[in-house]
């Protein structure tokens, strides 16, 4: 499908649109983004994640002269004019333009850009039969670096070389620990493990993004009656699973089906991930409608 794109108040094609050769994320990795999806003419989790983009904002100290209402009325519009039934929203929130790694070399308000489009991480196949991922060499970034919970542009440099190396193994992901051995995510996916009937993900201190995909995933099977933990796992507790999931905006809910070459359980997606497919099929069309 074509895209369109809103930045800074005009709106352009996708293919048309340009952003300033000094802006600070162009530049230094200096901003912050959201990916979001569409569904059935409605944007799924919007105040979720535009939550999570203004809180990103204060800790960064970028000023955001739009608030939060304003750019939830722009981003359904621009849906609206894109005309999409389902698809894949990017937005970009930058410090703004100015050469000089000191944020006083900004003279600018931040750059703001919504881009409306389509994403496809898996073949559908591979919903049906599941990942196979690798443990990569790449860290996450330790909080007392920069806070995870941040979802700045700059951060994923390192999870795009562990999905180079992931790709170098023919792995459909990559999963990354933190500085002390344990699992944090994979690169663009939150993990949850089965086993006797509870479902396990890396405690939010473990160095990962707390997702907006995850968050819904817990509540939906506690919501079932399913006891969910967030806890601290090691590769160890992957081999000895029963059942691995991913979740993530762009990767939705997929099955992991094994690790290093060593399947989980018996190498097929598992009882459990089915039912959390199944859920988050079912409340995707809880979000916010863009038709007038």
């Amino acid at each position: 499908m074509p895209g369109l794109v809103w930045f800074n108040g005009c709106t352009t094609p996708l293919e048309d649109a340009q952003v300033p050769a000094a802006d600070h994320a162009h530049l230094y990795g200096d901003g912050l983004f959201e990916g979001i999806r569409i569904y059935g003419r409605k944007v799924f989790k919007l105040d979720e994640h535009l939550d999570r983009l203004y809180h990103g904002c204060r800790a960064l100290k970028i000023g955001m002269e739009l608030d939060q209402a304003k750019l939830r009325a722009i981003v359904l519009d621009t849906c609206r004019k894109a005309d999409i039934s389902d698809g894949y929203i990017r937005l970009n929130v930058t410090r703004g333009t100015g050469l000089g790694l000191d944020p006083r070399a900004v003279k600018t308000q931040a750059n703001v850009m919504v881009m409306v489009s389509s994403l496809a991480l898996y073949a559908p196949e591979m919903y049906e039969t599941g990942l196979q991922v690798v443990t990569t060499a790449w860290r996450v970034i330790p909080p007392d670096s920069l806070d995870p919970r941040i979802k700045c542009i700059g951060r994923y440099a390192s999870n795009i070389q562990a999905k180079h190396e992931a790709n170098r193994a023919g792995a459909g992901e990559g999963l990354m620990l933190n500085a002390q051995g344990h699992i944090a995510e994979c690169t663009g996916d939150n993990l949850f493990l089965v086993r006797g009937g509870v479902v396990s993900t890396p405690h939010p201190s473990c160095g990962i993004l707390q997702g907006i995909t995850r968050d819904t995933i817990m509540a939906l099977l506690r919501a079932e009656g399913v006891e969910v933990v967030e806890t601290w796992l090691t590769t160890y507790d992957v081999y000895r699973a029963e059942e691995a999931f991913l979740t993530g905006t762009a990767a939705e809910v997929i099955p992991m089906v094994g690790l290093d070459g060593q399947p989980i359980g018996d190498g097929k997606p598992g009882p459990m991930t089915k039912r959390a497919i199944q859920l988050f099929r079912g409340h995707i069309g809880s979000g916010v409608p863009f038709d007038a």
